[in-house]
């Protein structure tokens, strides 16, 4: 499908802590729907390393004295699925209106037509990459239940050797469409299994297991470290070639500093958020 030409908004934002991060999503979805900025693909990372659970997660799946322990953040995402260790990634956004061509039609289609895009990224850096539908395996139900995001792919996330290899999940808001999600690059993906609770060390090794089984980083298929700029680079070239975009390299508004730095303070670095559920 060739889609209409149209202009998008190109952000390249600094390391930040998550509760900022979390914050400038919101404010960027609330601009966009407002008809204040144009469609918006936004790149940015995490300082410190930060634990985000899904909008509806438990609290009392983390270890919270771990984290501590560990120096790491936590932050609830406006957007549904299962905790994200958010370290050595590149984590991409993208904002637009829900009328526009790209994002008409629901959360799967298009997340279908973006990931078309993220496909291309990954295919140029010489990855063998696919989003196919996931079978519902006898299993799958009680899986789904453990707290870690990365344990099963969802419908049409994207794979390398039948690995979960890209992270994404949607919200739709005030006319809005916030899709996010996380490229790992390299590290030690069990991490995450550190501060999170299980019942004895012994569910805890077997989660670790699993998640190796499961989940890869780019750095395990194309053995080498893959840098941030580099991965960015090949997603900005696929967003233009395969949605047939015009991207224009740009800076946050003072209208959405503001209103993120609002947001940070009262909603995402806020206590009453992170143990709202």
């Amino acid at each position: 499908m060739t889609f209409p030409k149209s202009t998008w908004r190109l952000l390249k934002s600094e390391a930040a802590p998550g509760p900022w991060n979390m914050a400038v999503d919101e404010a960027v979805l609330e601009a966009v729907s407002g008809q204040k900025s144009l469609p918006t693909l936004r790149f940015y990372s995490w300082e410190p390393v930060c634990l985000s659970l899904g909008y509806a997660q438990a609290l009392d799946e983390v270890d919270q004295e771990a984290l501590m322990q560990n120096g790491w953040d936590i932050v609830r995402r406006p957007t549904g699925g299962r905790a994200i260790l958010h370290t050595d990634e590149l984590t991409y956004a993208v904002v637009g209106p829900q009328d526009d061509h790209h994002l008409t039609g629901g959360v799967l289609a298009s997340y279908r037509r973006l990931s078309k895009a993220l496909m291309a990224a990954l295919l140029n850096l010489g990855l063998t990459v696919e989003a196919l539908p996931q079978p519902q395996s006898p299993g799958m139900n009680n899986t789904m239940k453990d707290p870690v995001c990365f344990e099963v792919p969802s419908n049409y996330e994207i794979t390398t050797n039948g690995k979960k290899l890209v992270g994404s999940a949607q919200a739709r808001k005030r006319d809005g469409v916030l899709q996010h999600g996380t490229l790992p690059l390299f590290g030690d993906l069990t991490r995450i299994t550190q501060v999170l609770s299980f019942p004895n060390e012994h569910l805890r090794q077997i989660a670790s297991d699993r998640l190796l089984q499961r989940e890869t980083t780019i750095e395990s298929f194309l053995h080498r470290v893959l840098c941030w700029d580099e991965d960015a680079e090949s997603l900005i070239t696929a967003f233009k070639d395969t949605l047939h975009i015009k991207l224009e390299l740009t800076e946050l508004t003072s209208q959405e500093i503001q209103n993120a730095e609002k947001l940070e303070k009262e909603k995402y670095a806020h206590h009453s958020w992170t143990v709202s559920i």
